[in-house]
């Protein structure tokens, strides 16, 4: 552990110049002592290190020293990946494996390169989750990864929907962000099946590694499964017209399913701009409260009963502002 922590202030050092020990300190996660007698440690086994003096002082590295010592871990290589998702990264165990690969990476790069990689990332974040969503609270993340790694069986007890509690033994095959969401792909009683991670109440590993069945395309069937819980989510299709205000409202207001039945119309707008779409919407009450968010700038034509259904809470709600 210390050897990789010499390693990262030397690195840190190179590719930066200057930095205090509080600085370093606090990159580390270490105490400022500990800087200290990392700082000494390096200096006696014979790399350059200098202190400058004074309020702007610091420690840094003879002008033009460098180490070659770059070289990357196994789980390091694989948290580069997820460079551009430092949460995610987090939250499956990898932040500060990530931060050593990534250090490593810019010691080897040019001078050049490295200023324009340090210009990207000063431009440009990643901020996973939705508007007005906290973050899950996922303590058996770390576990699932580390199981979707290895090849091994895990036994979870997973709450269903309707609070329901099972029990299962899967074989996890991926892990998908969606949304600020984690989800697992994995195999169970020989059916590929997804699980909500934040459902997961409680993961045993059981040991026993698997054969990650040939040809298993996790973008492949995310997509495919995707589709499916769509189709599930909206079984019913409801025919409206919209304004040209509730067009552009429908990405919003309806999500990509509505985006997409937008977007595949093939209908002309009347003379006022107003357009008739099947709208794929949620059965029962939600498809009410979905269809009222666009007040007056959407009509149902069809069918019959959710026009009713809509028609009544319409008039319910007239009733009650009176």
């Amino acid at each position: 552990m210390r050897a990789s922590r010499l390693l990262s202030v030397l690195l840190l050092l190179q590719n930066r110049g200057r930095m205090t020990a509080e600085e370093l300190a606090e990159e580390l996660e270490v105490s400022v002592r500990t800087v200290y007698r990392d700082i000494d440690a390096l200096s006696s086994s014979g790399v350059p290190v200098y202190a400058d003096r004074g309020r702007t002082g610091g420690y840094r590295l003879v002008d033009g020293y460098r180490t070659r010592l770059t070289g990357l871990t196994e789980e390091e290589a694989q948290s580069l990946s997820l460079a551009g998702l430092p949460v995610a990264a987090a939250e499956l165990g990898l932040g500060t494996v990530l931060a050593a690969a990534q250090l490593k990476l810019y010691a080897a790069l040019p001078q050049e390169l490295r200023d324009r990689a340090g210009r990207v990332a000063e431009r440009f974040y990643l901020d996973v989750p939705g508007w007005h969503r906290g973050i899950e609270s996922l303590p058996v993340l770390s576990a699932v990864a580390d199981a979707v790694w290895s090849s091994r069986r895990i036994r979870i007890r997973y709450e269903r929907w309707g609070q329901r509690v099972v029990e299962r033994d899967v074989e996890p095959l991926g892990l998908v962000l969606k949304a600020g969401n984690w989800y697992l792909a994995g195999r169970c009683d020989g059916t590929d099946r997804t699980y909500r991670i934040s459902r997961v109440l409680e993961l045993t590993d059981l040991g026993e590694e698997f054969e990650r069945p040939a040809g298993f395309d996790l973008a492949k069937y995310w997509q495919e499964w995707s589709e499916q819980f769509e189709r599930r989510m909206f079984p019913r299709v409801a025919v409206v017209r919209l304004s040209p205000r509730a067009q552009a409202l429908v990405p919003f207001y309806a999500g990509s399913v509505g985006t997409r039945a937008l977007r595949e119309c093939r209908n002309e707008p009347d003379a006022d701009g107003w357009l008739t779409v099947e709208l794929p919407v949620e059965p029962g009450e939600p498809a009410i409260g979905e269809l009222l968010r666009f007040g007056p700038h959407l009509e149902v034509l069809e069918p019959a009963d959710l026009r009713a259904e809509l028609a009544a809470a319409i008039e319910e709600m007239g009733a009650f502002y009176g």
